[in-house]
């Protein structure tokens, strides 16, 4: 009954004993009710993270752990936000644990997290700290980061060597500063397009294609340099800004009407992040760029490739920037090829392992997981019996040809940028 107004449980006796069906319960059971310190916790790490510029979401986890069985490094080990936050909770530094540069960023865990825990965000944020701390960074990385930051590319390539791809392209190349004009489309390149050996064949096969569709083009050579956005994600956003100020000083040199990139992570770079340096341009994906122009290109695609092709959706231009069809409509277009998908596809698409920094931790991560993402991937791949598994970001030809490689897939197995596709069918 109410006293003074406010409403009052039912008054408790707690007996020594009481029987209920011939079974006796004695008093002490009724204590398993009583509440129970669960959180007595030393938080000093977790809020140390939660401090961060970007790593505030980690306060928000309530542990559903809907992240773990969609993390890509989970399927290979043990890992996920869930059990990140739980490891902080328990007192773990992160900024020296090895779970830090597991995270390759792919965004899933943050698409089915109903409290938005921004892994996008907290994993850098922690990373630069551990790098502004000088603590223990994987090797591998650490070289191609001082490589950017000499070379202005992580493979510690010469500069004057970045369009020497042009050589083998059969088609003329435009470079804005011989051409001195205008142009509609600046075409960045990309360091693993420019200098890889595959991906010089994807350079030379985007040059055919741009050339026998007359469009106006050129490209920035030796003054191109990384975009640094898997710099950042790596930690080092003072490394990132400086390649971010000294990329739109050149961009805004010339005058072009489209900057078409070949990777997904220039152009979540350029789209998203140089506009907060002052760079803002009409930024495009070659896939992107391209399909307004099937109409133009289908009759010039003559040969049939007669392939059962699967495609590989990356992270950075799915999930993070939503463009899901524009390489699946090209890949449509070409005649002979009949388009399976993998399992896991489009907004539930599987990571390569390449992104966050991820191309330069292999050697790192291979002693905390089974394998690695991008063996996964290509077991998957072979699972739909495709002939080719098509890809349209830099990173993903050399990563997954790797990968045919260490799963013993050669030979029931291609990899092929889209671009190289339609160069073929038009040869």
């Amino acid at each position: 009954m109410p006293i003074k107004g406010v409403k009052q449980g039912p008054i408790v006796v707690e007996k020594e004993s009481v029987t209920i069906r011939d079974v006796e319960l004695k008093g002490h059971w009724n204590r398993m009710f009583e509440p129970r310190v669960i959180s007595d916790y030393d938080l000093t790490n977790l809020d140390l993270v939660a401090s961060l510029n970007g790593g505030e979401s980690i306060d928000f986890c309530y542990q559903c752990a809907k992240c773990v069985p969609v993390c890509p490094v989970d399927v290979v080990g043990d890992y996920g936000p869930r059990k990140i936050y739980r490891k902080l909770q328990l007192g773990v530094d992160l900024t020296e644990d090895p779970d830090l540069w597991l995270c390759t960023t792919c965004m899933n865990c943050l698409r089915v997290c109903p409290k938005e825990v921004n892994m996008i965000k907290i994993m850098p944020a922690v990373r630069e700290v551990a790098i502004n701390q000088n603590k223990p960074v994987p090797s591998e990385l650490q070289k191609a980061l001082e490589n950017t930051a000499r070379y202005g590319n992580p493979l510690g390539e010469n500069p004057r060597k970045r369009a020497d791809w042009v050589k083998g392209a059969g088609v003329p190349v435009n470079i804005m500063a011989q051409v001195k004009r205008p142009v509609d489309v600046l075409w960045y390149v990309s360091t693993y397009t420019s200098y890889h050996p595959r991906g010089k064949d994807t350079a030379r096969a985007m040059a055919r294609v741009f050339s026998a569709l007359g469009v106006d083009w050129s490209i920035l050579g030796i003054e191109e340099k990384d975009d640094g956005d898997s710099q950042r994600l790596a930690g080092e956003k003072g490394l990132f800004e400086m390649l971010a100020e000294q990329n739109i000083a050149t961009f805004n040199k010339y005058q072009f009407n489209k900057l078409v990139v070949s990777g997904p992570h220039e152009f979540n770079a350029f789209k998203n992040l140089y506009p907060n340096y002052g760079g803002n341009f009409n930024v495009q994906h070659y896939t992107q760029f391209l399909r307004p122009m099937l109409d133009a290109l289908k009759p010039m695609m003559k040969k049939a490739l007669n392939l059962k092709v699967t495609f590989h959706d990356p992270c950075y231009l799915g999930r993070h920037n939503g463009e899901y069809d524009a390489p699946r409509d090209l890949l449509r277009a070409i005649p002979g090829v009949d388009l399976i998908e993998m399992g896991r596809c489009r907004e539930n698409g599987y990571c390569c392992g390449g992104g966050g920094g991820g191309m330069w931790t292999d050697s790192f991560s291979r002693d905390y997981t089974k394998m690695r993402l991008s063996d996964r991937r290509v077991m998957e791949a072979v699972e739909t019996g495709a002939d080719v598994l098509a890809v349209c970001c830099p990173f993903e030809v050399s990563r997954f040809e790797d990968a045919v490689k260490a799963t013993g897939n050669e030979g029931k197995l291609v990899v092929k940028d889209i671009i190289e596709l339609v160069d073929e069918s038009m040869k």
